[in-house]
């Protein structure tokens, strides 16, 4: 007996099976290609422009210091630990013993260092109701305050979330400038600087030191004598992107690398399109983590390097002063000051 066959279904038929893989590639296909077609549009379309570097300054190799400690972490105590956010600068009044920083809560805090960190007392002090940055103190021990978003402040009692993008921008916009609290007059002493940041007045008076970050270099500006009014390279080549330079006194200048320049960091100078795609990263979708071997570049009064202190695992180190046997270091994102005691943990000659 002949019997019949049922017909193939329609889920298995040839033409279906054409239609399931055509849908299942354009579906691929579609995934892969929306966000690289959004990526392109976004970045067509947001007016951020980022400028070419004179990167022909920046063809030496990096300098390296005398003696060095790249594991500086190794030995170093946590001043203030999670009582001091983002301690971005420091300043040491030696008469009382006392540690002012400026912290991104709005406060500039107090810190008392006894010989233990445990036994750390920390203020809250004045509050500048914006973001306290530089600090120094005056002629009377009153605290000079920096402000990202209230300028210049002086208490006895351009935003900062730009300044990513001043960077990545690779504009000349920074100015050095000078303020007379008598006369309340400013002058800019001087111009066209790739993102002016830190300045530090030398022990003679005679000039101030400031550093350009993304050109890794820090400059001298004379206020005295026969050179006044001129503009001279101090020390170039720096290892790493300089912040705040503080002098310590004892004729050193002690420079904060915020990070080591990485390769990531060096392409990106070198290419605007690269620092574009960096910053609408950081419009549209988050922080990029690039610092590393962040520490203190410690150089003399002729700009000659003596001792590097870093440490890998160190991002975003703002600033390093020293006091007495100690080193401390503040930065844009611990909430703690870093402090080692360099008799204990020195740095040493390289090979």
């Amino acid at each position: 007996m002949a019997t019949k066959s049922k017909p193939a279904s329609s889920s298995s038929s040839p033409n279906s099976t054409s239609r399931k893989t055509s849908w299942s590639f354009f579906t691929v296909l579609l995934t892969v290609l929306s966000p690289v077609l959004v990526a392109t549009l976004v970045c067509q379309l947001d007016p951020f422009e980022p400028a070419h570097f004179p990167i022909h300054e920046l063809t030496q190799p990096p300098l390296k210091a005398l003696k060095k400690n790249d594991h500086m972490l190794q030995g170093s105590e946590l001043v203030g630990f999670k009582q001091l956010i983002g301690p971005e600068d420091i300043a040491y009044d030696s008469n009382s013993g006392v540690i002012y920083t400026s912290c991104a809560d709005g406060w500039v805090k107090r810190v008392t260092i006894n010989d233990s960190v445990s036994d750390t007392i920390v203020e809250n002090w004045v509050n500048t109701g914006g973001r306290p940055l530089g600090l120094a103190l005056g002629h009377d021990n009153e605290v000079i305050v920096a402000d990202a978003y209230k300028g210049l402040l002086k208490d006895k009692w351009r935003g900062l979330h730009e300044f990513l993008w001043d960077i990545l921008e690779g504009k000349p916009y920074g100015r050095a400038m000078s303020y007379d609290p008598v006369t309340k007059e400013t002058k800019v002493l001087a111009h066209d600087l790739y993102f002016a940041n830190g300045i530090a007045v030398s022990p003679d008076q005679q000039y101030v030191v400031f550093c350009e970050t993304p050109m890794r270099r820090c400059r001298k500006y004379y206020i005295q004598g026969k050179k006044k009014g001129s503009l001279e390279t101090f020390i170039d080549n720096l290892p790493g992107l300089p912040d705040n330079i503080h002098h310590d006194g004892h004729g050193h200048y002690y420079i904060a690398l915020s990070s080591e320049m990485t390769v990531a960091l060096d392409l990106a100078i070198r290419h605007p399109f690269l620092r574009k795609l960096m910053g609408i990263y950081t419009k549209y979708v988050g922080e990029l983590q690039l610092s590393k071997n962040s520490g203190v570049f410690i150089v003399d009064l002729e700009g000659k390097p003596t001792e590097h202190y870093y440490d890998l695992g160190l991002a975003l180190i703002s600033s390093g002063v020293k006091i007495g046997n100690h080193i401390y270091c503040g930065s844009l994102l611990y909430p703690y000051i870093v402090r080692l005691d360099v008799t204990e943990h020195p740095a040493r000659a390289t090979v």
